[in-house]
């Protein structure tokens, strides 16, 4: 019977359905047809598949070939296709064995000499062969990826030959330790190497803690962007299933995996002139964006009201929900971002309101038309809005003294706060909803009238309240303090500048 079935795995958002490569050689004139929604790029595969073929001292069937990719309503694109076809046509004209084709899955891109090349999205699709028990076949390039889900059942091949030879029975690819060895972590940036900006290095550490979204304020050159980069270095690292997640959405998108920032927190940091879509993600065959490629990790906006008022807006439904749809008329994909979000900015125009070392040239109607390029709602999304002060020369000439701490000392407190939510909670402090915020706040005694009466003097939203909340029981995490006080509450209340500056030009 002139009839394979080969198994491969398509690309939907971070998902890899299965795919069968049914192929049927009949008699006719000769002629190669592939259905089951093809793309461009999968519809040439039958040129690359032919000269591959040819080129490796195969058979070209010169009989009529139908390929069918089911299901048939499911897209198929990309090249990842190439080499499942070429084995349906190998095993459907009797040139290679098909027995035990049913335990293998196939990926890979042919060359015409019939070497194999890499592929996007191999991580999801080992994931997805690890459930059904299936052995994966991927290019070589693509192995040491494929092995971080933690399976022995990946298989890397260079040729399509090799790939042959390994289902024949004939050789046996083994995997060098040096291959899927991942490279040593590209060392961080150290919260030591700031001079100074002690109140802005503390936020940076409750913000860590409990994951916390920040803004900076400041000058021009005062460190805003210096502090902002060194917060990944003072975050624990992710978990496996963290580093899996975080490591499938990268291995979907067009930059590809870099193994060797294996667990650790991706920091994205895209310009100001970024498009929406460029930053919840796009695209016919919906790719992800800037905050789900910082899923689990950092994403940071300098020069904050730069931004297209527009492009910001789009960030106020993932920074609640963690999550992102992306709707197209033919397709739709769901990515998660539960990203930390951290921002800087400069508080006028020229850069030097309220600096006592430089002359502001703005107006009050200036200031406030730059600072109202920023909604209340997006405002009231960022837990703490942090004052980064002008440094004085003496401050700039000093050199780091026994009050300046390392990023791994901050991290063992960071850390510590962490597990003690955890333990507590089950979540860090910033991922609470209201109900469980009312049940774990544990408010001291005064502590609770002192908020009240504040808010309803600075006439807080009940979001920004709740954020405030948030933020005062990490401080209380951080101090091991099973209660919030008072102090607690008037620190985290400190940090809301961006309110006070409004009221200031208003």
């Amino acid at each position: 019977m002139a009839l394979s079935i080969i198994y491969s795995r398509a690309g939907v958002g971070i998902e890899a359905p299965l795919v069968t490569v049914e192929t049927h050689l009949s008699n006719g004139l000769p002629s190669l047809n592939i259905v089951g929604l093809p793309e461009t790029a999968v519809k040439e595969s039958k040129d690359r598949v032919r000269s591959a073929l040819l080129n490796a001292n195969f058979e070209f069937p010169a009989r009529r070939i139908t390929i069918n990719l089911a299901p048939a309503d499911l897209p198929k694109d990309g090249g990842r296709y190439d080499l499942p076809i070429a084995l349906g046509i190998l095993a459907a004209s009797q040139q290679i064995e098909s027995r035990n084709l049913e335990n293998y899955e196939f990926m890979g891109e042919l060359a015409l000499s019939g070497e194999l090349r890499s592929i996007n999205g191999v991580l999801p699709a080992a994931l997805a062969a690890k459930k059904s028990q299936r052995k994966l076949v991927v290019p070589v390039q693509n192995l040491a990826e494929a092995q971080l889900v933690g399976t022995t059942q990946a298989i890397g091949g260079n040729h399509l030959l090799q790939v042959c030879a390994l289902l024949k029975g004939q050789c046996e690819i083994k995997l060098e330790k040096s291959t899927v060895s991942l490279k040593p972590p590209k060392p961080l940036p150290d919260l030591i190497e700031v001079k100074g900006q002690y109140s802005a290095k503390r936020a940076l550490e409750i913000a860590a803690a409990g994951r916390h979204n920040l803004l900076f304020i400041g000058p021009p050159g005062t460190g805003k962007t210096m502090l902002a980069t060194r917060l990944a270095s003072i975050l624990p690292e992710m978990s496996e299933q963290e580093a899996i997640e975080s490591a499938a959405i990268t291995s979907v998108s067009h930059q590809g995996l870099d193994t060797s920032n294996w667990k650790q927190r991706p920091f994205r940091s895209p310009h100001h002139t970024a498009s929406a879509a460029a930053l919840v993600g796009g695209g016919s065959n919906p790719k992800p964006g800037e905050i789900s490629l910082a899923h689990h990790g950092v994403l940071f906006l300098d020069e904050l009201p730069e931004f297209d008022r527009r492009v910001l807006e789009v960030l106020r439904e993932p920074l609640e929900s963690g999550t992102v749809t992306i709707s197209r008329a033919a397709r739709q994909a769901e990515y998660p971002a539960e990203f930390q979000f951290l921002a800087a900015m400069n508080p006028c125009p020229c850069g030097h309101f309220g600096n006592p070392r430089g002359a502001c040239r703005c107006t009050s109607d200036k200031i406030r038309r730059y600072l109202l390029k920023l909604s209340g709602p997006f405002i009231d999304r960022i837990d703490m809005h942090v004052d980064v002060p002008a440094m004085t020369p003496e401050e700039l000439k000093s050199i780091p003294d026994q009050s300046s701490e390392s990023s791994e000392k901050v991290k063992k407190r960071v850390l510590s706060a962490m597990q003690r939510q955890i333990k507590n909670r089950g979540k860090c402090n910033a991922m609470l909803n209201p109900r469980e915020l009312e049940k774990e706040i544990n408010f001291a005694s005064g502590a609770e009238n002192f908020i009240l009466s504040v808010l309803e003097k600075l006439k807080f939203s009940a979001r920004a309240y709740h954020r405030i909340l948030r933020v005062s029981r990490t401080i209380a995490d951080l101090e091991k303090s099973a209660q919030v006080k008072q102090q607690h509450l008037a620190e985290a209340l400190n940090y809301r500048r961006l309110e006070r500056m409004l009221n200031q030009v208003a």
